[in-house]
């Protein structure tokens, strides 16, 4: 009987493998189809603050960049202070966090599909240089908030986050014991800490100093080729993993 089952594996395989090839054309130089996001990424003159690092090939309008470091910024209604006053040292994370979300190009290989209402793309398991992970949490350990998951669960009966009823605000600690914890919780898994540094060529950076180049190039273009190399596309293999299970069962019979 398990030979009734090869024709079906291999042409999973198959698909799998077509499907790779078209979704993975364009992982290099391409923006996220989101709220904010221009359609391809070009040069920005006028990009402002902690956005400015991309401006000679951005995703983001200058415009964008100039409501990404205000407290309460209009492009989502979010406010950081929800809490009492974020410390300047924590705020400058987020808006490098906010910068590159809205303006890298550079986050193709971790692009998925979603289906929101403000965004039909999010890039997910972003392999974060641990030394920005590291600093993101020294620096944000002693403000406050009181969610794990800023990604949902808040009131926006005001029109603007606030905490939930039931929740405390605490220090950033309390919530994200670890820099793994807040880097990986915060926005639902949109980074990972990865266990390289910075200058490797393996993990992305938060931010950048422009004179010297955007380093985040070459961290896409070596998984954009890992991925093109062989690697069965995401959530195919489990479905793989299942079919050998049912082709075992079926020897065994």
């Amino acid at each position: 009987m398990a030979w009734r089952l090869m024709p079906l594996l291999l042409l999973l395989v198959w698909t799998a493998s077509m499907c790779r090839a078209r979704a993975r054309i364009d992982l290099l130089n391409v923006c996220m189809d989101a709220k904010h996001h221009k359609t391809k990424p070009g040069p920005e003159d006028k990009l402002h603050g902690q956005c400015t690092p991309w401006k000679e090939k951005a995703c983001c309008s200058a415009s964008t960049s100039q409501e990404l470091h205000k407290d309460t910024s209009l492009l989502y209604n979010f406010t950081w202070d929800h809490c009492g006053k974020m410390e300047p040292a924590c705020k400058r994370h987020f808006i490098q966090d906010n910068c590159l979300y809205e303006c890298s190009p550079n986050l193709g290989p971790w692009i998925w599909e979603v289906n929101q209402s403000w965004r039909k793309e999010r890039f997910l398991d972003v392999p974060l240089c641990k030394e920005d992970c590291q600093q993101w949490w020294e620096d944000c350990r002693t403000s406050y908030t009181c969610k794990s998951n800023w990604h949902r669960g808040w009131n926006w009966t005001s029109g603007i986050n606030k905490c939930p009823a039931a929740t405390t605000c605490r220090t950033f600690e309390a919530y994200f014991p670890t820099p793994a914890a807040l880097c990986e919780g915060l926005w639902s898994h949109s980074y990972k800490l990865s266990n390289y540094s910075r200058g490797s060529g393996r993990c992305i950076q938060l931010w950048f100093n422009p004179a010297q180049g955007n380093p985040n190039e070459e961290v896409a273009r070596f998984y954009a080729l890992a991925m093109s190399a062989g690697a069965l596309p995401r959530g195919v293999e489990p479905l793989l993993l299942s079919l050998a299970l049912m082709q075992q069962l079926w020897l065994l019979r």
